[in-house]
């Protein structure tokens, strides 16, 4: 049982999460566990697989204090049980019960949020920490340079959209580019990471590169936006070779237009791009219809995501798992390099859109 005592608010944000709270948090949720626990690979949460008494195996997802709402991350539970009902495969997170009277000593008092309950919140005394729950269920990365494979994602793809097109997120946030954009270099610039002597460089072309991200969303008016993914990269979709992909988190899901949930999906050339994502929207378009003008703004959100990448570690940099895993950060050559990659975006948005090989 942990000792309640004040929170210091300059503590790093995961400071007090000990094996022993979380089996406290895990018991006070009404899930018994029976001490087998294994950290998962996460930055921005933290992740435990848990065994339970009853023999499940769960993984219970502590939030980034500060980070969310409580409004919003029930949000993302509620949109996961939707797509869960509309037999889209995602994991949604378990239903929690408060622990029966007397029966775990050391359980936390813990708050339970939603209906169904999702959300717990430990007491204040002992952190800001929130948590979810879901089954354990693995998988590995598509074969994404596979025509089939890639069809399917968009056909999964589709499906998501076609059950997050039914209304938007209240809460949660919508993808703004100037406001995002703007956040970004003031986070980097305020929190003193770049060096004076590549400062100058830095903000000049990043500030360039929003001005044609807007210009290139001023250009397609009428966007159609709806809950998404919001972070659909490859590495964030599991393969199981009997069910095909599934999303185990929504952590990014935000309102914006469909392409947010393709782009990430393609690698590679020009070329290759394009025949890639011709794949993926002759799957996706079984579900959904796609706005071909949304084409025009894949490397505008490129270009959007490396400034957000460069304020996201700014942002979390007392976080200590941060500095273990970008030791480079903050260096002259990191800057000189992000310099350089933003000046290349400025030319591929200058360029004409992606033509999507389509073979229907």
């Amino acid at each position: 049982m942990n000792v309640a005592r004040p929170v210091d608010t300059s503590e790093p944000p995961y400071h007090r999460l000990t094996p022993e709270l979380v089996l406290d948090a895990m018991d006070g949720v009404g899930l018994r566990a029976d001490g087998r626990m294994l950290q998962l690979n996460s930055y921005e949460n933290r992740v435990y697989q848990v065994h339970l008494d009853d023999g499940r195996v769960v993984v219970a997802k502590f939030y980034r204090p500060a980070r969310w709402s409580n409004e919003q991350i029930l949000e993302e539970h509620g949109f996961a049980r939707e797509l869960q009902d509309a037999e889209v495969p995602v994991v949604a997170p378990l239903e929690l019960q408060p622990p029966e009277p007397g029966a775990n000593p050391g359980a936390l008092s813990m708050q339970l949020l939603g209906a169904p309950a999702t959300l717990g919140v430990a007491p204040p005394q002992v952190g800001a920490y929130r948590v979810g729950v879901t089954p354990r269920h693995g998988g590995h990365a598509p074969e994404a340079e596979d025509p089939a494979t890639l069809r399917r994602l968009g056909r999964f793809i589709g499906r998501l959209h076609a059950v997050g097109a039914r209304a938007p997120f209240v809460h949660r946030v919508s993808l703004e580019p100037r406001r995002i954009g703007r956040a970004c270099v003031d986070k980097v610039i305020q929190g003193g990471h770049i060096g004076a002597a590549e400062e100058p460089a830095w903000r000049s072309t990043a500030e360039t590169c929003l001005q044609a991200v807007a210009a290139a969303f001023d250009e397609t008016p009428g966007l159609r936006a709806m809950r998404l993914h919001g972070d659909c990269h490859r590495g964030n979709i599991l393969w199981r070779d009997d069910e095909g992909p599934h999303f185990v988190d929504l952590d990014d899901a935000c309102n914006g237009p469909a392409v947010q949930d393709l782009w990430m999906l393609l690698a590679g050339d020009r070329a290759s791009m394009g025949i890639q994502l011709g794949q993926v929207l002759a799957g996706y378009r079984s579900f959904m219809d796609f706005d071909r003008r949304e084409i025009a703004l894949i490397e505008p959100l490129r270009t959007l995501r490396m400034i957000h990448h460069s304020a996201w570690i700014a942002d979390r940099w007392r976080d200590p798992a941060f500095p273990a895993a970008f030791p480079w950060f903050g260096t002259a050559a990191y800057w000189s390099q992000q310099t350089t990659q933003l000046r290349e975006q400025l030319e591929a948005m200058a360029q004409a859109p992606i033509e999507p090989a389509f073979d229907d």
